[in-house]
């Protein structure tokens, strides 16, 4: 009988490997800090519930047929007078379930948050290598560039993208395509911060030894931005992408409490809070409550969690 077990030499490694990583500064900071641990608890939870809504959700709360109006205006963990059925956060005027909105318009938050980041730092990335590699005319431009965005709120920026991007689409894709223009709108109002950051380390990183011994090689531009240097200016990257996830969170909730974000047939936090606001004072408060207390815990998670990474991976601290 042939042995196909690995050898032990390799079980060795692989487990002397997970014992450094363990190990390494990087988790004990982790460990022991019980911010980072709630943080990235709360994050993971609020991930999970909205990626298996359709799972968790007692019901679905998009699909017409299972609303009921006679529940409308339910009060959390309260039987409908009419019905008798209840609701764990209550129901809207429609008769939906907050809790199962909530579910899904978690999604819609967290995945337009994330796309908007990820577009804003491969922008941004690119950009800032290309600006501070290059150098001249090239780096003038993009610089200069940003310099003017940074004169305008973000906000602003991403409203008027939007506007713009939503006037030329056609009316009948419009509600479609509301939310991809919103992530391009979000995105293009956040790369500056991800090109400064980049366009700095680049211009640290390209005068080192291990660059001018690619370039004696004869090792193409684009190869050594991409293999050499990006790979050494990930670090703040990183830190500056997990701390703009909660922004990006924010402003999109934003954009749709004001009506320019998510259509209504694709409810975010914030077109949930949007809708909540207008029963406030008739005394439907858990409308309004709930989503917006999901939507702060949220994003206050995501940005501590950031702030401990800032930290843990900022060397002067240690």
């Amino acid at each position: 009988m042939v042995d196909t077990s690995p050898p032990q030499a390799l079980k060795t490694e692989e487990r002397s490997t997970f014992r450094v990583a363990m190990d390494s500064d990087f988790v004990y900071r982790f460990k022991n800090s019980p911010v980072a641990i709630v943080a990235t608890a709360v994050v993971m939870l609020m991930v999970l519930c909205a990626v298996f809504a359709p799972l968790i959700a007692p019901h679905n709360p998009f699909d017409p047929s299972s609303l009921n109006l006679m529940n409308g205006f339910s009060a959390p963990m309260t039987p409908n007078a009419f019905t008798g059925d209840t609701f764990w956060l209550g129901t809207d005027d429609q008769g939906r379930d907050v809790f199962s909105t909530i579910l899904y318009g978690m999604r819609i938050s967290l995945f337009v948050g994330a796309a908007a980041v990820l577009f804003a730092m491969v922008l941004g990335v690119t950009l800032g290598l290309i600006a501070g590699y290059v150098g001249g005319w090239t780096e003038t431009i993009i610089m200069r560039i940003a310099d003017v965005q940074l004169t305008f709120p973000a906000i602003l920026v991403a409203m008027l993208i939007f506007g713009v991007a939503k006037g030329i689409t056609p009316v009948e894709y419009r509600d479609q395509m509301a939310i991809w223009v919103l992530i391009i709108a979000i995105g293009l109002s956040d790369w500056v911060q991800f090109a400064r950051v980049v366009r700095g380390a680049t211009l640290v990183e390209k005068n080192k030894e291990y660059v001018q011994a690619a370039r004696l090689i004869g090792r193409g531009s684009g190869a050594i931005m991409l293999r050499h240097i990006l790979p050494n200016v990930l670090s703040p990257v990183l830190v500056i992408a997990t701390i703009s996830l909660a922004l990006a969170i924010i402003a999109e909730a934003t954009l749709s409490f004001l009506g320019v974000g998510a259509p209504p047939t694709q409810p975010s936090l914030g077109t949930l809070i949007r809708i909540g606001q207008g029963f406030l004072f008739s005394g439907e408060w858990w409308i309004l409550l709930f989503p917006a207390v999901t939507l702060l815990v949220l994003a206050l998670s995501v940005n501590l969690l950031g702030d401990w990474l800032r930290d843990a991976l900022n060397p002067r601290l240690r």
